[in-house]
């Protein structure tokens, strides 16, 4: 049996919470907490945990093979000893602040006793050994994919594709020793990507001295989690692949943006997907008053915490979506201050299609703090951005299209094996049919460039250039897209207002009954009298 075998098997007990009249939204939570316990069981037996970190009578033993009141009882027992370190008479049962955190406030909304045994039963099916070849974290990942795949749940808000993913810590390399930071954890999936690598390149970490073990599991990553059930999911993860973290596990529960963030540590390597959009209610979430550039734009913030939060020479590899590349104002301050302070030699432009906001376009920058000659640097530091456009011309992915390690190769091959980007770097490269793709007219990018350059998805502009012909916006592009509109055959302005009109006149209509529908028939008189003072005879 595959993991995606056991996935799969692990999904379908949804079916189970259904019945129990449990939401599709709490599906993965409430399975998780029954799931942790028996993977922890599995675990310990395996010998990979040496020391169960479950205290006695809250373990996989204590519930298997009973059934009944007592079962639901003696499950809900579990969950409060677990939260609170205590049973209901005050005794203590465990004082592990990390346990304590994965379960807190932990409670089951199971009310069928025989849908909880059948849970566990399914649990006690499932052929284990086949798990334990890849390991029981790699399983609970892929449980949370599966759960990221499904947009109903909203899960895709906190989950990068795991190709991705793997691509950008390749290309950083992170190290053992060094500090690994995400300042907006989710399900820790960065963390465990660097974790993961580190122990292929330490031969599971037996090439390292047992001080620098102890440092691996509990002090090198470090993640910061602002929605309390996110960051569940991530501790379990965490533990699941031998990261303990410190007393309160690898990520912590707060704002980055706030004064948890501004309490971390420099870090040498930074890795993050900072959530999309602006600040709930203004800038009342980013409350720092360490950024110099105030905003009410999260990714913004998190870029300068992230640039700010480098060690002379750390670097990082942030997800952010275009509006970062060309935003101006602030925008554009942002930019400069980061090419001034580091060396941003990379910019990989995303497809389309490949997080749960369809049409979101998205890249990655690549930057190391300090110049490319000097660590200490702190201006002037960016003499040369490279782009590799992986969108134009390419796929819309999603569930018939899925994104994958092929789509990423080609970036990686040209990205080089310097994780500071400094590589021996040459232009040309053509994946992906980019030799077919038309070019567009009079475009800065391609003025004066070789033709065959110009069909080129990997690029190198100066800083110069940027500033002097896009006046700082990191919004670059030469290849134009098949599904693009050409201004040269829109029909006529006064075509293309009627339609604008038209459509706005339906939505009018369709306010105007949708109002009547809910009662407020007088607002809608008023509304309309508004629009046809304002239209004249058009709104009558």
């Amino acid at each position: 049996m595959t993991n995606n075998d056991i996935v799969q098997k692990l999904w379908n007990l949804c079916d189970v919470l259904r019945d129990d009249g449990i939401n599709y939204s709490d599906y993965v939570t409430e399975l998780v907490l029954l799931l942790f316990i028996k993977m922890v069981h599995e675990n310990t037996e395996a010998g990979t945990l040496k020391k169960h970190p479950l205290p006695e009578g809250c373990r996989w033993t204590d519930l298997n093979g009973k059934s009944g009141i007592n079962l639901l009882n003696d499950y809900k027992r579990i969950l409060l000893s677990l939260s609170t370190g205590k049973n209901a008479d005050g005794t203590l049962v465990h004082d592990d602040p990390l346990i304590s955190a994965i379960y807190a406030d932990a409670q089951t909304r199971l009310r069928e006793p025989r849908h909880l045994e059948q849970l566990i039963k399914t649990l006690d099916q499932i052929d284990w050994f086949s798990a334990q070849k890849d390991g029981l974290g790699d399983l609970y990942e892929g449980l949370l994919e599966k759960n990221a795949n499904e947009t109903k749940s909203g899960a895709g808000q906190y989950f990068t594709p795991r190709a991705l993913i793997n691509t950008m810590v390749r290309c950083l390399k992170p190290q053992p020793g060094e500090r690994i930071q995400d300042p907006a954890a989710g399900t820790a999936g960065f963390l465990i990507a660097a974790h993961e690598y580190i122990k292929s390149q330490t031969d599971d970490l037996y090439d390292l001295t047992s001080e620098q073990k102890a440092f691996q599991s509990t002090r090198a990553y470090v993640g910061i989690e602002l929605v309390p059930g996110t960051r569940r999911l991530a501790l379990m993860n965490c533990l699941l692949h031998g990261m303990e973290g410190g007393a309160d596990g690898v990520v912590q529960l707060g704002n980055a943006l706030g004064q948890a963030g501004a309490g971390l540590e420099k870090a040498d390597v930074i890795l993050a997907n900072p959530p999309f959009g602006t600040s709930k209610g203004g800038d009342a979430s980013i409350t720092r008053d360490d950024l110099t550039y105030k905003t009410s734009n999260k990714q913004l913030a998190f870029l300068q915490h992230i640039y700010r939060n480098l060690k002379p020479g750390g670097r990082a590899a942030v997800v952010l979506p275009d509006n970062v590349l060309f935003e101006a104002g602030v925008g554009t301050d942002v930019r400069r201050d980061l090419m001034n302070k580091c060396n941003l030699h990379t910019i990989l432009r995303l497809p389309t299609g490949i997080f749960y906001a369809q049409g979101v376009k998205t890249n990655v920058l690549f930057f190391t703090k300090g110049s490319a000659t000097d660590r200490y640097q702190e201006e002037n530091c960016t003499e040369n951005v490279w782009v590799y456009d992986l969108r134009t011309n390419m796929p819309s992915f999603g569930k018939r299209t899925p994104f994958g390690e092929k789509h990423l190769k080609p970036f990686e091959s040209v990205y080089g094996e310097s994780p500071n980007g400094d590589s021996e770097r040459t232009e040309g490269e053509y994946s992906f049919h980019s030799k077919d793709v038309e070019l567009p007219e009079n475009t800065g990018e391609n003025e004066g460039v070789d033709p065959r350059l110009a069909h080129s998805r990997w690029r190198c502009f100066s800083r110069q250039w940027i500033a002097e012909h896009k006046g700082d916006s990191l919004d670059i592009s030469w290849l134009k897209d098949s599904d693009s509109v050409d201004a040269a055959n829109l029909p006529e302005p006064g075509v293309l207002a009627a339609e604008a009109m038209s459509e706005l006149v339906q939505a009018l209509g369709d306010l105007d009954a949708l109002m009547r529908e809910l009662g407020a028939e007088e607002e809608a008189d008023g509304a309309k009298v508004l629009l046809q003072e304002v239209m004249g005879e058009v709104g009558k």
